[in-house]
């Protein structure tokens, strides 16, 4: 494909709530400071259903998915300087940001202030629609392309790109480590990397998850301890323990019952999105000098320090690899919590 390429294959989901469809869509010409990937593999995020059926508010149609993206760069711009042709490169969450607020310039570009252009379902600086990982090629800006390091296959690497750097930005940023008691809530495609990388980073980690079906992998994967939240004793075995609490899911949770589990000075760090509000009372902070806080994946930087820590540490995500005309199927079946950990696309079967 040339670099003044025109149009390429993906899959889109047409309307809201509509099953994906192979299509064709739009990439711009390679720019002075863009590159072409090849894109290999594409994960699919939880976020991805979300936004193709609308549950965070109305999208953009036809609408392609997918901000977890590994491929090889076919061709670059005239002024590029980072990247070369053959360079295996992941593009994650976002591909642009004003560059010019104070988040930027600290390398926090997913709190730009004017705001990021997401990688799909949003509109770039040129007005067009941007479109996602459920394709064959993209053309990104170098300075939203990241490096794979070698250590990382292609395929385990992809959900590096979200669930990797959504889990890795808060236990850095809230200090897990050793002398720290992390826990992570769910074991899915963000709970799996977050029990990896704050095993790797020291801290004592324990899973809570509504059920105990998971345990065997939540103790092969690092954690020391695996408790079912189902059951109420829980609460009150574990009340006072955590450091850090990290919720990884996307339902509701009964707020005030988890941050009982905190210490004095305790934070629950919120990287899943529920559809729906939540409540709480405030005297479960008030109590304990407790923190409920949200994040939201990591800046350029940090992305690639999150990539380089992961490939030292031999970190790649559980990965199932399914064909692109799977893509709905795999959907359901994560709606269902039917994958270990995260579903990734060969995009040469698109």
């Amino acid at each position: 494909m040339s670099s003044n390429v025109s149009t390429v294959p993906a899959y889109a989901a047409p309307t809201a709530k509509a099953p994906l469809e192979r299509t064709t869509i739009p990439r711009r010409a390679v720019g002075k400071h863009d590159v072409l990937i090849e894109i290999k593999y594409a994960g699919i995020c939880h976020s991805d259903i979300h936004q193709a059926r609308d549950g965070w508010g109305e999208g953009i149609f036809p609408m392609v998915p997918g901000h977890e993206i590994t491929g090889i760069v076919t061709a670059t711009g005239p002024s590029v300087t980072t990247f070369a042709v053959g360079d295996r490169v992941g593009v994650g969450c976002m591909v642009d940001s004003c560059r010019t607020c104070d988040n930027c310039k600290a390398g926090l570009e997913q709190y730009c202030t004017r705001g990021s252009v997401l990688t799909y379902n949003a509109v770039g600086k040129d007005g067009e629609p941007t479109h996602g990982g459920y394709s064959t090629h993209i053309v990104v800006d170098e300075a939203f392309t990241l490096r794979i390091p070698d250590g990382l296959p292609l395929d385990a690497a992809a959900p590096l790109l979200c669930a990797g750097i959504t889990t890795y930005s808060p236990l850095r940023r809230w200090n897990a480590g050793p002398g720290t008691k992390v826990a992570v809530v769910g074991l899915g495609g963000l709970g799996h990397m977050g029990v990896k990388i704050a095993h790797a980073l020291g801290a004592e980690v324990t899973v809570l998850s509504q059920s105990l079906r998971k345990k065997d992998d939540g103790l092969r994967l690092g954690a020391e301890h695996y408790y079912a939240t189902g059951d109420d004793a829980t609460f009150d075995t574990l009340a006072g323990t955590f450091d850090l609490i990290l919720s990884t899911v996307s339902a509701p949770l009964p707020l005030d019952k988890f941050l009982g589990l905190l210490t004095t000075n305790g934070a629950m760090v919120n990287v899943g999105a529920p559809e729906e509000p939540v409540s709480l009372n405030l005297f479960s902070l008030i109590g304990g000098r407790r923190t409920l806080a949200g994040s939201m994946i990591g800046g350029i930087p940090e992305t690639q320090e999150m990539l380089d820590f992961c490939a030292e540490h031999n970190l790649g995500a559980e990965i199932e690899v399914i064909r692109a005309d799977q893509i709905n199927e795999a959907y359901e079946r994560v709606l269902a919590s039917d994958v270990r950990y995260r579903f990734v696309i060969d995009t040469a079967t698109i």
